[in-house]
């Protein structure tokens, strides 16, 4: 999945003559904290909802008023992962997206690219989670998908979470079976530490579910 697959529809882009009133409207409409500010298909930068805030005249066009913008954008043709890493760094609830020639296309929301994150990862397929704990020295995608399948069980989505200053890594399976028993049997056999595990629907929910919000935590938006 790509940035142009995630272009909002309903995100409005604003030119200098709007004013800071019709800004902060349109993000509550849109439930974003941020809005691009474009000059036909130039983008100018993005303004935040605390930019409008500090206008000494918000009634006034924003053009009227000297902005310090950022201009955080990603291109078409860029995966979904940049993007999220993107929308990380800068704390972001939308992102621009520009084509080869730095045209404006449109914008992709946080909410977008959770619903895209959630697609690409598998998160909507059926099936049961796995956590395990290790070093990182101990790692080896080969040797875990060849257990997984040796149970005749495909690893459908995988991700490893890093602990700050620890040589300690967790990595998650999403296995395409809801009974896993064997798989974590093979798994003890071959000494891997087994954090956690989620099988029944409303533990899978839960996980998900803590999962984006760590992750919106991390945006601190």
């Amino acid at each position: 999945m790509i940035a142009k697959d995630l272009i909002s529809e309903i995100v409005p882009a604003l030119k200098t003559s709007d004013t800071g009133t019709q800004a902060l409207q349109w993000m509550e409409i849109a439930r974003v904290s941020h809005l691009p500010i474009i000059n036909d298909k130039e983008l100018l930068g993005l303004i935040s909802d605390n930019d409008i805030f500090d206008l000494n005249s918000p009634e006034e066009p924003i053009g009227n008023h000297p902005l310090s913008l950022t201009t955080p954008y990603v291109f078409s043709g860029q995966h979904i992962f940049e993007v999220a890493e993107r929308v990380s760094r800068f704390k972001l609830t939308v992102i621009p997206v520009l084509n080869d020639k730095k045209e404006y296309l449109g914008v992709i929301t946080l909410h977008d690219l959770v619903v895209g994150l959630a697609k690409v990862t598998n998160i909507e397929k059926t099936g049961a989670i796995i956590v395990l704990e290790m070093n990182i020295r101990d790692y080896s995608l080969v040797e875990l998908s060849q257990i997984v399948e040796s149970e005749e069980a495909k690893i459908i989505s995988l991700y490893v979470s890093y602990f700050e200053n620890s040589t300690q890594i967790e990595v998650t399976l999403k296995i395409n079976q809801d009974d896993i028993s064997r798989i974590i049997a093979s798994l003890n056999r071959h000494n891997y530490t087994i954090k956690n595990t989620f099988m029944d629907n409303s533990d899978l929910n839960q996980f998900f579910q803590d999962r984006l919000d760590s992750f919106m935590r991390f945006l601190n938006i």
